[in-house]
């Protein structure tokens, strides 16, 4: 009846057309004898009529055509005018007049906001009719293991909810959140993308596929979800552990920082104790048990990783990350990668452009190489010719071209520093050739090309695959890498020992297989790392400019330094 009257455009107070037909002679004159506009529109139509017939205004002269005030507009008109705009404009726009205040009662506008600003597709009111039934809500889509009807008590009625408050207590209360974030798990770090998903904000924590398949999809698993019950306040609900949601708490502590907590942390303990609940971890984190991991120093590097992120089961805190600018001249698209890495297992690398140079930072990390640090660095300027394949073989050879590299930019530098400390008076004059090492960017001679490479490698042609094999020696965790290549460049790759004691950068091979897989050899360890990209859609992950996401890779890497 209140939408039907809102429609009509008549007030609460007149009652639409079919209530007045069941009236009583009395009863609708009655209601014909009250007002049906508010103090605050007659006012502004009053002002409005006073400034056209003043002397010397708008009624002395030759009379404008008549300008239609949005007072005067049909409610259905209205509706269509105020659902395109902003959410956040529309309490200021009720505080107008009475009108315009009861016509933002109508559910559609706030459903066309949900819909437009935050991606909800869900009919409230249609659930159960096109299949989609509250059970299936929970169950499918936030934990499968949970059998027909066992949670069904605490889900609400969304028969008697409303979009309006859908949007003002849910979306846009918890609006902060959404996007991606790196958890505080020490070294190891994580990825969290805060999604709204149906009709919950959830938070999925993106696990890398089981080790050493890098070309399989990512895992994921709730750890926290925010809903609305029928007190029309939003819950959050912990969902970590094998019992079902539980009592939970989010603080946004700052600007792209917040935490959460769960208020019921006997939810994450199993009735075997620490050893069924370690067993349960090892089956869904590697994908295998105990028994079948013979390598002792793996299986203290499970147990470590294991005991650590147990003590931030109940209490964790996240920082935002942003998926690093694309830029048409980049060499691939830029994004979030799998990578190998050796006994640690699956690790999640961003890439990204920096000018001449790219580099792969960690979202999760190891005890070695912590999550925030720069794995690896690859300097685009100096291409790396790789040999026949049966020269490829011979690890020597493929040292020798990577060490020429080296001392190439080494002595580049020495002389780039030489020329500032000298100042004008040790700058060559233009007419003379430049003797020496080529300066850093510049093309190397055609000759060297076959060493060291340039913008264009002698052989194969860019965006041609050359043979590519590993050289016998170089340990891999997947055997079934690519065997043709786009091109190669020099690079560092960063070692540390164990609490990233004594860090440094050693020389190695970035290989680039395709738009959506590239490698790197470690030389100094003798191991090639595969990396695959993580193909999923995430949405409120971009950067607000450039300076933004350079900030947070500082911020991010300065957390662990």
């Amino acid at each position: 009846m209140a939408v039907c009257a809102r429609l009509c455009g008549v007030g609460p107070s007149r009652g639409c057309r079919r209530r007045q037909q069941r009236r009583g002679p009395a009863e609708t004159a009655a209601a014909d004898s009250e007002p049906d506009t508010d103090p605050e529109e007659e006012r502004i139509e009053a002002g409005a009529a006073a400034v056209a017939g003043a002397p010397g205004g708008r009624g002395a002269g030759p009379q404008p055509p008549p300008r239609c005030s949005l007072l005067e507009l049909p409610p259905e008109l209205l509706v269509e005018i105020f659902a395109s705009l902003p959410g956040t404009d529309l309490p200021s726009l009720a505080r107008v007049c009475t009108k315009f205040r009861r016509i933002l009662h109508t559910d559609t506008i706030w459903r066309r906001r949900c819909r437009e600003e935050y991606g909800v597709c869900e009919n409230l009111r249609k659930l159960d009719i096109t299949g989609v039934s509250c059970r299936d809500v929970y169950a499918k889509r936030i934990n499968p293991r949970v059998k027909s009807g066992r949670f069904m008590k605490i889900l609400p009625d969304y028969e008697h909810m409303e979009y309006r408050d859908v949007y003002t207590c849910l979306l846009h209360r918890y609006r902060h959140i959404l996007g991606l974030w790196q958890p505080d798990i020490g070294p190891y770090g994580g990825l969290l993308n805060v999604v709204v998903d149906g009709l919950f904000i959830i938070g999925w924590m993106y696990l890398p596929p089981h080790d050493p398949h890098v070309d399989d999809p990512m895992r994921f698993k709730p750890l926290f979800r925010v809903h609305l019950m029928e007190r029309k306040s939003a819950t959050v609900e912990c969902m970590y552990g094998h019992r079902g949601p539980h009592n939970g708490h989010i603080q946004i502590v700052k600007k792209d920082e917040f935490s959460t907590k769960c208020n019921q942390t006997d939810h994450h303990r199993m009735s075997g104790g620490r050893q069924e609940e370690f067993r349960t971890w090892l089956r869904e984190e590697w994908g295998r048990t105990l028994e079948d991991i013979f390598h002792e120093h793996m299986q203290e590097l499970i147990l470590m990783k294991f005991i650590y992120t147990s003590q931030y089961d109940n209490c964790l805190t996240y920082r935002r990350i942003y998926l690093p600018p694309s830029h048409p001249d980049d060499l691939i698209r830029p994004g979030l990668f799998k990578g190998t890495y050796g006994s640690h297992g699956l690790e999640i690398v961003m890439l990204s452009f920096h000018g001449k140079r790219a580099r792969g930072t960690k979202i999760t990390g190891d005890p070695n190489i912590p999550a925030g640090q720069q794995t690896v660095e690859i300097d685009l300027r100096h291409r790396i010719q790789l040999p026949d394949v049966e020269s490829l073989r011979n690890f020597s050879e493929l040292s020798r071209l990577v060490l020429d590299v080296r001392e190439r930019l080494r002595q580049e530098q020495q002389q780039e520093s030489g020329l500032e400390d000298g100042g004008a008076g040790g700058r060559q004059s233009p007419r003379e050739p430049q003797q020496g090492p080529a300066q850093p960017g510049a093309e190397l001679p055609a000759e060297k090309v076959g060493e060291a490479g340039g913008a264009e490698a002698a052989g194969a042609q860019p965006g041609q695959g050359q043979p590519f094999v590993l050289p016998v020696g170089v340990s891999s965790r997947n055997e079934d890498y690519p065997r043709t290549c786009r091109m190669c460049f020099y690079g560092t790759g960063l070692i540390a020992g164990h609490g990233f004691t004594s860090p440094e950068r050693t020389p190695g091979v970035f290989i680039l297989f395709d738009e959506d897989r590239f490698g790197f050899i470690w030389l100094e360890l003798k191991s090639f790392s595969l990396y695959s990209r993580v193909q999923a859609t995430f949405r409120n992950a971009e950067a607000p400019s450039p300076q933004a996401f350079e900030e947070m890779l500082k911020n991010i890497q300065s957390l662990t330094s």
